[in-house]
Formats: C-alpha cells, structure tokens, sequence
C-alpha cells in the first residue's frame, strides 16, 4: 500500500527558506503525477504546487508562484518542496498526494499526514 511520508516543516522566519520532502514507501512513484497542497488555520485546502512523472509539466498557485519550486527524484520515490521568501500567509500544514490524472486540478488518491510549516514575523 502506498505510504507518503512528509518532512521538513518546522518554523521560518519571514524572508526565509524550507525544504520539505516526501517520500513515498511504495513502488510506483514515478508512474505518478504528485502535487503539494496546504491548509492554513480556519481556511479551506489550497492546492500549491503539481509535477507530471517525469517533472516537465509543473504548475504553481498564484500565490507562491515565483517563490516555491517542486521538484521529484523517481530514483528515490521523493517529492520536494523548496519554499522561499517564505511570508506568514504560508504559514499552514503542508501535504503531499498522488495524482489520480496527469493535470493540475484533478483527484487525488493518497495523501501524506502532513508537516507544519509555520512563519514568523
């Protein structure tokens, strides 16, 4: 059974950087498109941050669009997430998923428990 375990929340200042990572404990990663979503305190999910299997279709929200890049190595069944300029409006529980389609906005079908990401002032 598919497994996606994320890592690298913690607290940032304003300004600052994070990487977070997911790994995936099955073996089929690369035969997937993965996405990174986020949901800030009393707000709704957002989604943040999408990559076919191989990494050349790549989309961004408007909101952290020129800031956040995602990346994936399928050797190592892990998607990265690297935030920077980080603001507080970031400040959410970060998830990783798996795709059920191979374009931004469509179902997703395994979900990581998430990581905190939290920025200060």
């Amino acid at each position: 059974q598919e497994q996606l375990v994320e890592s690298g929340g913690g607290l940032a200042q304003a300004g600052g950087s994070l990487k977070l990572s997911c790994v995936d404990s099955g073996r089929t990663f690369s035969n997937y498109a993965m996405g990174w979503f986020r949901q800030a305190p009393g707000k709704g999910l957002e989604r943040v941050s999408f990559a076919n299997t191989g990494g050349t279709y790549i989309k961004y929200s408007d909101s952290v669009k020129g800031r956040f890049t995602i990346s994936r190595d399928n050797a190592n069944n892990t998607l990265y997430l690297q935030m920077n300029s980080l603001k507080s409006e970031d400040t959410a529980v970060y998830y990783c998923a798996r795709s059920m389609g191979s374009r931004w906005g469509g179902s997703m079908d395994y979900w990581g428990q998430g990581t905190q990401v939290t920025v200060s002032l």
